[in-house]
């Protein structure tokens, strides 16, 4: 797994930790200057300039899920109300369109790069509603999950029903390339799942394995959606490489952004109950930042948060170390690595918006 600085460094845990303490007094105002460019000139909104691409999007993943058994129609359409942030097809859209104008000056996306972000939104509620059975949750984006709703079983097979039509509309984009690069999400998105069960003793093996499973979990699927749609609107593997850099930075980075919500926002804002993550034995990065500076939290980690009184005392743990912030600055690190990867795109109001979406990331609340 390459992280961090560049694509063939691997770091030790206590370099990761110097360079991000060195980091904070340099990239906040680095970053505001790069967003500034982009702001001050002209702002771009990434939502209202994606927006005319995902009209009836909700609807479209509805046409593709038709199935003549009422209960599996409800249970597979429950997540698909609208009222999701649609974070992914909008990412996927604007790469395509900054793709297709860099490569021919075309500001239109193809039917085909428009169904990947049909699919990409599939796979990834697919993965939620299987996420749900898999942890037990009760709440997800404010309302029940399905799980709790129409039972475990039932839950997975929807999830299931969910990826198998994905799959048909992939399949009916008629090009084997494409398939190849979005049916490696489903595969990272399994083995994202076994890495997030087991876990590493040794300290700086725990870091790297927690950011392997961010990205098979999370930063895979923006990844190779960018990457899918740059190869349907240009011939030059260079310009797939920055599509894919850009969406495993993303990734990552909201990834990492969503780890530190999770101890800084109320449930109400996420929609789902926090410490959540501790609750279920995983150690995130405010985790891992914060064993640093309170040892004591290794025992806890191996067993997972298990004993009582562990998920409170760990809490306490990184509200009180910089755990937090820490993993706030990886998160700045890998949205400036995404902005200057898309910046070697032609200037266009989609390529500004992918850099904007960058501050995005770092500043949501939920």
């Amino acid at each position: 797994m390459h992280y961090f600085l560049g694509r063939s460094s691997v770091l030790s845990f206590p370099k990761i930790r110097s360079i991000f303490l060195r980091f904070h007094h340099t990239t906040t105002s680095r970053m505001c200057s790069c967003s500034k460019t982009v702001t001050d000139e002209k702002y771009k909104d990434p939502f209202k300039i994606g927006r005319k691409d995902l009209k009836n999007l909700y609807e479209d993943i509805k046409k593709e899920l038709f199935v003549s058994t009422a209960e599996l129609r409800e249970m597979c359409e429950y997540y698909f109300d609208g009222k999701g942030k649609a974070f992914r097809p909008m990412i996927v859209v604007l790469m395509a369109r900054a793709c297709n104008i860099h490569h021919n000056n075309s500001g239109e996306v193809q039917a085909s790069q428009r169904s990947v972000a049909i699919i990409a939104e599939m796979i990834h509620t697919a993965s939620l509603v299987h996420d749900d059975v898999i942890d037990d949750a009760n709440s997800r984006r404010g309302k029940m999950t399905v799980n709790q709703i129409w039972g475990e079983r039932k839950a997975v097979l929807a999830g299931d029903f969910i990826l198998s039509a994905a799959s048909v509309a992939l399949a009916r984009i008629g090009n084997t390339t494409i398939i190849s690069v979005l049916s490696q999400v489903i595969e990272d998105l399994v083995r994202g799942e076994f890495l997030q069960l087991g876990s590493k003793e040794n300290e700086n093996e725990r870091f790297a394995h927690y950011l392997e499973k961010t990205f098979k979990k999370t930063a895979s699927l923006i990844a190779n959606s960018c990457k899918a749609v740059s190869i349907l609107g240009c011939p030059d593997p260079k310009i797939h490489e920055i599509a894919y850099q850009y969406g495993k930075n993303v990734g990552i980075a909201f990834q990492l952004i969503d780890d530190v919500l999770d101890f800084t926002s109320c449930a109400d804002q996420l929609g789902k109950p926090t410490a959540a993550d501790l609750k279920l034995g995983l150690a995130t990065g405010p985790v891992l930042f914060a064993c640093q500076q309170f040892p004591e939290m290794n025992a806890m980690i191996m067993r997972r948060f298990s004993l009582p009184g562990d998920v409170e005392r760990a809490r306490q743990y990184v509200l009180q170390s910089d755990g937090v912030q820490q993993t706030t600055y990886l998160a700045q690190r890998y949205c400036h690595e995404a902005m200057k990867e898309i910046s070697k795109l032609r200037p266009s109001p989609e390529r500004d918006a992918l850099i904007q979406l960058t501050e995005t990331v770092l500043t949501r609340d939920k």
